[in-house]
């Protein structure tokens, strides 16, 4: 069995034959892992065509060869750029018709055993800003129109990463903070679960899995995510105190849920202390069966590259359903 055979008997709340399957959400620190440089935002713009189609034939080569090391069951395509921010440059991003490019080099070298994954943000997140608070009780039929457009501004992009042979597209939706949800459970009901359900429904009429992203605690309303219709649910952020075995009691193996691991264990901690932190993860929540090993966002570019490979260690020990070693 593959590591995408893992992944997609997960996504379908089944245990998979061989081992846990791993995917990150986004993983920064290719130049680190690697030793090789990937060429993406700014960087890539500047390019002339020809070098941009280069560079994306190289930045395939090494993905992959990052994927294969670290025993991958599914990598995602560099996004768009919603990362950036002031003083903040965006990185593991692409431009749009870009990301396309890149996703059919990917599927072109790519071995059968490795799903792609892209983002395909469809449903509407948390936004802070005073304006928005204030339409929400205002002018609520603004931000009904906002969550529409935002949900039909997704179609066409799923449709083409469909054409390129995406198996999975993931929304990036944050409806919480570390505090907890941003929206209380009436606007959830008007702007949240109905636009997961119709994003869900026309993902899965192009024949893809759904998965939602959203940072923060989402325990009180994880019961009712979990029968959305998504597929998954990333994140389980141990940042905002989110437990994986907790969160599985909840939802019952109902939806598949991914990632878990503490990020700022990943950047702060020794590898033996994420080895352990793995393990624990591992066997504590492996036999729900609906379980994606990950961190619990990005894997940025200063991670200690032996942290994360203790990560791997641990998984190749701790992570297969046979209870043999090995990769998977």
């Amino acid at each position: 069995m593959s590591g995408k055979d893992d992944l997609i008997a997960a996504l379908q709340r089944k245990t998979p034959a061989g081992a846990v399957p791993v995917w990150e959400l986004e993983f920064h620190a290719w130049d680190a892992a690697s030793g090789h440089h990937v060429v993406l935002g700014r960087e890539f713009e500047a390019l002339t065509p020809s070098g941009q189609d280069r560079a994306l034939h190289t930045n395939a080569e090494i993905l992959l060869s990052v994927a294969d090391e670290m025993g991958w069951a599914a990598l995602t395509v560099p996004g768009g750029y919603w990362e950036e921010a002031p003083g903040k440059p965006a990185y593991y991003c692409l431009p749009k018709e870009a990301r396309f490019q890149q996703a059919a080099v990917l599927h072109d070298m790519a071995p059968p055993g490795l799903m792609l994954i892209a983002s395909a943000t469809g449903v509407m997140s948390a936004n802070y800003g005073e304006e928005f608070c204030l339409r929400m009780f205002e002018e609520p039929e603004i931000i009904d129109r906002q969550a529409e457009d935002t949900l039909k501004g997704s179609w066409e992009t799923i449709r083409r990463f469909g054409d390129l042979g995406i198996g999975a597209v993931f929304t990036a939706s944050d409806i919480a903070d570390n505090s907890g949800p941003f929206f209380n459970p009436l606007q959830m009901d008007r702007w949240i679960y109905p636009f997961i359900r119709r994003w869900v429904d026309f993902v899965r009429s192009i024949g893809l899995f759904s998965i939602l992203h959203s940072d923060g605690n989402l325990t009180p309303y994880i019961d009712r995510l979990a029968v959305s219709g998504v597929d998954a649910i990333q994140a389980i952020d141990t940042v905002a105190g989110m437990d994986m075995a907790a969160t599985q009691k909840i939802t019952a193996g109902r939806v598949c849920l991914c990632g878990n691991l503490d990020c700022g264990l990943l950047l702060t901690g020794t590898p033996d202390q994420v080895f352990h932190a793995t393990k624990k993860l591992l066997t504590t929540c492996k036999n729900d069966g609906a379980f994606v090993l990950g961190t619990s966002n990005a894997v940025q570019p200063e991670a200690p590259m032996a942290n994360y490979r203790a990560m791997i260690s641990a998984w190749k020990q701790f992570g297969r359903y046979d209870g043999k070693s090995g990769s998977g």
